[in-house]
């Protein structure tokens, strides 16, 4: 008996994992919050990073669902907990989940939005942390990522951004990298703060104010070493003569 519990509960636990179990409804309540989208972009994917959350707003035609993921920490898919889900309708209307049609699904990979119309735009809240953004291209077109106040990518070792062939623009101390068009992978951001260049810059100087410090400090040491050997006298030049036997020069 307890050989079937411990296997009935394995197999359980398998099927949880293996995303078999089902799938989670997002509550109304966290779907129902609040936020301001940019609906005015013209981006097919515009995504809007602060430090804590980022915002997206995608453009949608012919389809009454949407499914988003994000890369997990084991290097698979996995479903994105999103909050304050709007749509807005092509004449301006602007709807939340209490209000229309509009839910959304935590599935074992995916999360799924089901959608009150076939043609708008949807926004939804996600939160993250660090310097670093990442996110899969679930959906073909142009993609724009609009970076925190006072942040930038352009420095190699402090940012990175991929794929390549990105644009970018700043507006009101905020930097938007732009790609025109994206079908597949995955867009991946590390941006640095402006003054940890500052900061970068004057450990460089410092690091290379003391190497030249170092480097002088060596070569007057040796210029001393050599002005003592001539004193000594050990470093007088002399040509040299098979049938001289006396002492070296300096001793005669």
């Amino acid at each position: 008996m307890n050989r079937r519990t411990l296997a009935l509960g394995g197999l359980l636990a398998l099927l949880v994992l293996s995303g078999c179990a089902g799938s989670t409804q997002v509550p109304e309540e966290d779907l129902s919050a609040d936020a301001e989208y940019d609906w005015e972009t013209n981006a097919t994917v515009a995504v809007d990073v602060s430090d804590a959350s980022y915002q997206t707003v995608v453009n949608l035609t012919n389809t009454s669902t949407l499914e988003i993921y994000q890369r997990s920490a084991l290097g698979g898919d996995g479903a994105v907990r999103i909050s304050a889900l709007q749509f807005r309708y092509p004449n301006g209307t602007v709807v939340n989940a209490s209000e229309g049609n509009l839910s959304a699904t935590l599935e074992a990979e995916r999360t799924q939005i089901n959608l009150p119309a076939e043609a708008g735009k949807v926004g939804y809240t996600a939160e993250r942390v660090g310097n670093q953004f990442t996110l899969p291209v679930f959906a073909e077109g142009s993609y724009s990522v609009r970076l925190p106040p006072s942040t930038r990518v352009g420095v190699p070792i402090l940012s990175h951004a991929d794929p390549g062939g990105y644009e970018t623009s700043v507006a009101d101390d905020r930097m938007t990298l732009r790609w025109n068009d994206l079908s597949e992978g995955a867009i991946s951001v590390r941006y640095y703060l402006q003054r940890d260049l500052w900061i970068f810059g004057g450990i460089a100087v410092i690091s290379v104010t003391l190497g030249v410090g170092g480097l002088v400090y060596y070569l007057r040491q040796i210029r001393q070493l050599e002005k003592k050997r001539e004193e000594l006298g050990l470093d007088v030049d002399y040509e040299d003569d098979p049938t001289d036997d006396g002492p070296p020069p300096g001793m005669r």
